[in-house]
């Protein structure tokens, strides 16, 4: 016989209670009714880390170029520890960077429109990681910069033919070479030991051939 009060209602479990909380939480958010515009925002980056977090554990294991780039990374001295590889938010003008100091590579949560954009993001930053291990970059020697720029954008996959679709670049011949020299040129623009963007161009230009033909460590394109 039940010892409830008459007209009493059992009281909800703690997982009944919580999952309760959990939805009105987010249907909170989705809503905005009783959250503020920050705290939306910060629900919003929170999500996309999560699946930037997913995809990266997925592209680390599972993609041929990914995997590919950790093994001779590997064999280059360098095991790329998957905490040294962050999901964060970041400002809009890039989807990925790499930090030298730490030997780090950043995702850009909430950037990335696929799944294989992520996947070569991570791989022209690998790229440049490659490239500090086996040959020493210095990052300030624009020359340096320059050829790691190239290397990383012709060979990542970030200058195919529908990525420059989507950036709005479309060429008859020679797109492939021209989406390479434009980014490697803008990436070097940005480096604080560059003048300007003339220098910048003119520094790719002298280091173009040796550095779009070193295809290392794939075999070619």
């Amino acid at each position: 016989m039940s010892n409830l009060p008459q007209n009493s209602t059992p009281s909800e479990s703690p997982d009944q209670s919580g999952t309760f909380a959990r939805w009105r939480r987010k249907f909170a958010l989705i809503t905005g009714l009783g959250v503020t515009e920050e705290e939306r925002l910060e629900d919003l980056r929170r999500y996309q880390t999560r699946n930037c977090e997913k995809t990266k554990e997925y592209l680390l294991n599972y993609s041929p170029a990914v995997v590919f780039m950790l093994k001779h990374l590997k064999l280059s001295g360098y095991d790329v520890p998957s905490g040294n590889i962050l999901c964060a938010p970041c400002d809009m003008t890039r989807a990925g960077g790499y930090s030298p100091e730490h030997g780090a590579i950043v995702l850009c949560s909430g950037h990335f429109f696929s799944q294989t954009h992520m996947e070569h993001t991570l791989v022209h930053e690998l790229i440049h990681l490659y490239d500090d291990c086996r040959f020493k970059v210095d990052w300030k020697n624009l020359r340096h910069h320059a050829c790691s720029e190239i290397r990383a954008n012709n060979l990542s996959g970030d200058c195919r033919f529908t990525r420059e679709l989507r950036r709005g670049f479309f060429a008859f011949s020679k797109q492939h070479q021209a989406c390479v020299r434009r980014r490697a040129a803008e990436s070097v623009a940005a480096n604080p030991a560059c003048p300007d963007a003339a220098t910048a161009e003119r520094v790719v230009n002298e280091v173009w051939d040796s550095c779009f033909n070193d295809t290392r460590p794939f075999d070619e394109v």
